[in-house]
């Protein structure tokens, strides 16, 4: 008796709010600021409750690829967790091309989706938006999924949600959520934000790294994109300094150091069969010892003998790609702070390398005998014409590939790829991400014509929003890459890769934005930095014969 009237006083001390300001208000309380959407009949009650909170935004996309990239690019670039909204069915699946680049991109994005009325889902009965199991179209490309069907059910979702989001290996997430769930009226107790456990490193498994790596007589770092995402990049540098390691990127990994100090040696070329031409490869196959951080290690591809020391949060990550592996589980900035800690006590500092390793860097991006013309030039003309703390954003195009090896990249966090994923128009609309969450920062994308038309909607959204990013589009008037390989393969022949596109100049004026054109890499520098002057939303063409391949 005494519990249920306990239970009456406490409900009357609680005020009632709808499923969407419920979701609003724990969105909030747990950070969110900007949220991606595109909205629709199955979510009006999750927009709405925005309203009554002025420093929360949202950022309405003209499609829901690049809802799903903007939240992409502002969580990598550290503006908090990315969320992105959108109405089920068709929009989900819409959306699926970016979330599956934040997933390849271990970016932890907050999907939140609608579903049908709750009484009509797995029905097949053709109601508006619907797709039957439409959780397990998503689980492939998600951490974690949940569904809610009721009200009071949301804040334990929000909460689980951002548990996932903050834990282990940092990927999207997914909370769909009927209309019904979103408009009824329950009760609201005050939210608590997810609480996140304290994560320690294995002790004993750092004092075996630290024994194999001041052992080794030829060791490297090979550095992935968990460098950034856990804010590794001074104990990174550390390390390599004290044992004087040289360091080689992966794509996702660039700027891991800056790439003016004479430890960074470069990014090499994709997966290798150990017969390659890569001056890098081969270097790195006459390694004794590789230091893996942050980084799946998928197109490492060592030889056998190669001993492996991989740190990595994923526990099934270490030691999937090569068998002699000794694994460290952790974070990559607490795990290299103890590495370096227990090093020191083994061993002296190395003796400096510069001179050796001066000359590995001269030959990768100074040596004309190396350089693959015109790519080393455009390559070039970026690096002049953005300041070195900006930001450049690649898409799947000629130039961009050839940017992962020869880019010189100098901070963390300002270089970014699609990752495995090789989503082709990503780069434009994830620039956009990126910016909101640096706004002080210049924000450059390249992209082919191609891949650039499959996003360019999104000028609309720079415009309305005043998200002044540069886009360079390199227009060939073709999907080059697949022109090029289809004549290698079919001797000479090529079908549908042929491409009539717009002016991109009108293209741009008839958003509202600006237009220039480059055509010649002096001239792309020029524009460059015309177009950063003028902080807004500027397209630079740039008219190009094919290309030759960069791999």
């Amino acid at each position: 008796m005494r519990k249920s009237i306990q239970k009456k006083i406490s409900k009357k001390n609680l005020e009632t709010t709808t499923g969407g300001q419920s979701l609003i208000r724990c969105l909030y309380n747990e950070g969110v600021k900007v949220i991606f959407g595109l909205p629709g009949i199955q979510i009006y009650h999750a927009i709405i409750p925005i309203l009554d909170y002025p420093d929360m935004q949202f950022i309405t996309t003209r499609h829901e690829q690049a809802t799903t990239c903007m939240a992409d690019g502002y969580a990598r670039a550290g503006g908090n967790i990315g969320v992105a909204m959108m109405v089920p069915g068709p929009g989900l699946q819409n959306a699926s091309a970016g979330i599956t680049n934040a997933y390849a991109s271990s970016s932890p994005i907050l999907i939140i989706t609608g579903q049908i009325d709750r009484d009509k889902i797995s029905k097949d009965i053709g109601i508006l938006h619907e797709i039957n199991d439409q959780m397990d179209i998503i689980k492939p490309i998600t951490k974690w999924q949940t569904r809610v069907m009721g009200a009071k059910n949301i804040p334990t979702a929000v909460q689980k949600s951002f548990l996932q989001l903050r834990t282990g290996r940092l990927r999207p997430v997914e909370i769909e959520i009927t209309p019904e769930a979103l408009s009824e009226h329950s009760y609201s107790p005050k939210y608590r934000r997810a609480k996140i456990p304290v994560v320690t490193v294995n002790r004993k498994s750092v004092k075996n790294a630290a024994t194999i790596i001041s052992a080794s007589k030829n060791p490297v770092i090979w550095a992935g994109g968990g460098i950034h995402s856990s804010g590794a990049s001074n104990e990174l540098l550390a390390l390599a300094e004290y044992l004087q390691i040289p360091v080689l990127n992966t794509p996702e990994g660039k700027g891991s150091i800056s790439d003016k100090h004479y430890l960074s040696i470069g990014t090499p070329q994709g997966r290798s069969t150990g017969n390659s031409k890569d001056s890098l490869r081969d270097f790195f196959y006459t390694c004794d010892l590789i230091l893996a951080v942050g980084t799946r290690f998928a197109y490492a591809n060592p030889k056998p003998h190669q001993q492996v020391v991989q740190i990595d949060i994923d526990s099934k990550e270490i030691g999937r790609n090569h068998k002699k592996t000794l694994g460290v589980l952790g974070d990559a900035r607490q795990a290299l702070a103890q590495l370096l800690k227990i090093i020191k006590t083994k061993t002296k500092p190395k003796h400096n390398k510069k001179i050796t390793f001066d000359k590995m860097r001269f030959d990768r991006y100074e040596n004309p005998v190396n350089q693959l013309e015109p790519l080393a030039s455009y390559v070039n003309a970026l690096r002049r014409g953005i300041p070195d703390d900006g930001i450049l954003v690649t898409d799947m195009n000629t130039i961009a590939y050839h940017t992962r090896t020869h880019y010189q990249t100098y901070n963390s966090g300002s270089y970014f790829t699609t990752s495995y994923s090789g989503n082709l128009g990503s780069a434009f609309p994830t620039s956009l991400g990126i910016k909101v969450a640096r706004p002080k920062q210049v924000v450059v994308s390249i992209s082919g014509d191609g891949g650039f038309l499959f996003n360019s909607q999104e000028l609309a959204t720079a415009i309305q929003f005043n998200i002044n990013v540069v886009a360079i589009v390199f227009n060939d008037q073709s999907y080059s890459n697949v022109e090029r390989d289809m004549k290698r393969i079919f001797k000479g022949k090529s079908l549908g890769s042929k491409l009539k596109n717009p002016n991109f100049m009108k293209l741009a004026n008839a958003y509202g934005a600006i237009g220039m054109k480059a055509k010649n890499p002096g001239a792309l520098v020029k524009s460059l930095r015309n177009a950063i002057a003028l902080d807004k939303t500027v397209i630079i063409e740039v008219p190009i014969k094919q290309l030759p391949s960069p791999f």
